[in-house]
């Protein structure tokens, strides 16, 4: 037995098992979202090619990215500063600006910790980073497109989005 093994590989064995309605519905439900994304792929795609779209041009926000540390105050940067760094996919350097963290814009939060490091569980690869942090406290409770969870995922924050509080004591 592996002590020092991720809770991701036993997940399978963690979880409850459906019974046949249940699967046939988790099946329909996950194939929906899979043709809504190749829809919104092809769709975004063939816009691209007709309309070359917004590139996250907002020199100001971008160059005033400070590197941020556990402990440092920062303030989420305005709905339309944020706007202003994304693509058409909502992403700045690939990193994705979530629907659900939109609520946090112009609210003062403490950093947590930087990202260098993490666990893609789409291939299972450890994947390096760069100008990322995430939040205390600052966390994902679902989607609307899966509904609630209770996993508690912290949401990635670009150091584009924040700004740092000047003038704040670090937290010990």
């Amino acid at each position: 037995m592996e002590l020092n093994r991720c809770q991701l590989y036993g997940f399978e064995g963690m979880a409850e098992p459906l019974g046949f309605t249940s699967r046939i519905w988790q099946r329909r439900n996950r194939l929906r979202r899979i043709l809504k994304r190749r829809k919104n792929y092809i769709v975004n795609m063939l816009s691209e090619i007709v309309a070359p779209g917004k590139a996250a041009t907002n020199a100001s926000v971008q160059g005033n990215a400070a590197v941020l540390h556990p402990g440092d105050l920062v303030r989420v940067r305005s709905r339309e500063e944020i706007l202003s760094t994304v693509n058409r996919w909502n992403q700045l350097k690939g990193c994705a600006f979530m629907e659900e963290m939109w609520p946090f814009c112009g609210s003062t939060q403490r950093v947590l910790k930087r990202v260098e490091k993490f666990l893609d569980e789409r291939d299972y690869l450890m994947k390096k980073c760069r100008g990322i942090v995430i939040l205390e406290g600052v966390f994902c409770e679902g989607t609307k497109d899966f509904g609630a969870c209770d996993r508690t995922c912290f949401f990635f924050w670009r150091e584009e989005w924040l700004e740092k509080v000047e003038g704040a004591e670090k937290a010990q």
